[in-house]
């Protein structure tokens, strides 16, 4: 029966025999693997004293190597995700074995995606290790005040990562890139299944707050990158290039994953601060799936206009 948890913490507690259930399910498909055996060695060389990157280091498209910047600079704020997610559903029970399992596996992503980088020369490893360290002394990730509010940030936030390592590895013009990549974004899937399960739990007992968290996360939401240097410029490079954009974002997370399978329209028994957020939500959704098309119009628009230009050319 649907009910209205005053007690935030209620929640948490209510949900914790789900959660031990999906941590069984994720350890039972979870499969070992080594960032060393997907890193291609024989690459590698030294770093000559005063040696200084070039773009030709590598033949990738600025696009890409803004997302291998984004990608693993947010896999390195994890000691901060840790925290909020700790903090938010706490240390003990199938909650804490959850986290830090979670913590582990993200942290062999960091190490695949750095080796793979550093061996390839794909990016500058000094601005990459520069912006690390920015980003680490900064610390700044999302921190919802609600554990409802946390529940569905974490389910869109993994599943957005999952998209970005994805189509970023299909935009590596290398098999071993595209595996390194196509690894990752295969446990953040399952890491966004286990919170996509929960929350969808969590609206059967407490719909209305549900409903009131997923309108202001949803309305709120941005790319997994908070506090990057530089990230509004890299978020524009990685829009452009289609790899995660507004259209990206409507037909991939909040179509399939708010409107299908969290059913938000289906939804009864809501009140009324939630009937009006869901009409608000749907609202803005509508206006989100707009401003894909046009912005994948225009990115098809300008396609056909380089191509026509280096036909000129030849």
């Amino acid at each position: 029966m649907a009910t209205s948890t005053d007690n935030h913490a209620d929640l948490v507690q209510e949900l914790e025999p789900v959660a031990a259930e999906l941590l069984e399910r994720h350890m039972s498909q979870a499969r070992e693997w080594f960032p060393h055996e997907l890193v291609p060695w024989s690459r590698g060389r030294d770093f000559a004293p005063g040696w200084e990157w070039s773009p030709e280091e590598a033949n990738l498209p600025e696009q890409v190597r803004s997302a291998l910047f984004v990608n693993l600079l947010t896999e390195d704020n994890l000691p901060y995700y840790f925290r909020t997610i700790e903090a938010m559903f706490g240390r003990d029970t199938a909650w804490g074995e959850w986290v830090r399992r979670w913590t582990a596996e993200e942290g062999r992503h960091s190490i695949v995606i750095r080796d793979y980088l550093t061996v390839t020369r794909a990016i500058d490893p000094v601005e990459l290790e520069r912006a690390r360290m920015a980003q680490v002394q900064c610390g700044e990730v999302p921190e919802p005040e609600l554990p409802h509010d946390g529940l569905v940030y974490v389910a869109l936030q993994e599943l957005a990562t999952r998209i970005a390592h994805h189509n970023t590895g299909k935009m590596v013009d290398d098999p071993v890139g595209y595996e390194v990549m196509k690894r990752v974004a295969s446990d953040e899937n399952r890491h966004y299944l286990f919170y996509r399960d929960l929350s969808s739990r969590a609206l059967e007992i407490d719909p209305s707050n549900m409903v009131l968290a997923i309108e202001r996360q949803v309305r709120t939401f941005e790319m997994p990158g908070t506090g990057i240097l530089n990230f509004a410029n890299h978020a524009r490079a990685i829009a452009k290039a289609g790899i995660y954009d507004f259209r990206v974002h409507h037909d991939q997370i909040l179509v399939p994953v708010v409107v299908r399978h969290w059913g938000i329209e289906q939804l009864t028994g809501l009140n009324d601060e939630a009937e009006q957020a869901r009409d608000a939500l749907m609202t803005y959704i509508g206006r989100i799936g707009k401003a894909g098309q046009r912005q994948a119009e225009r990115r098809e628009r300008l396609l056909e206009r380089e191509g026509r230009q280096e036909l000129a050319s030849v």
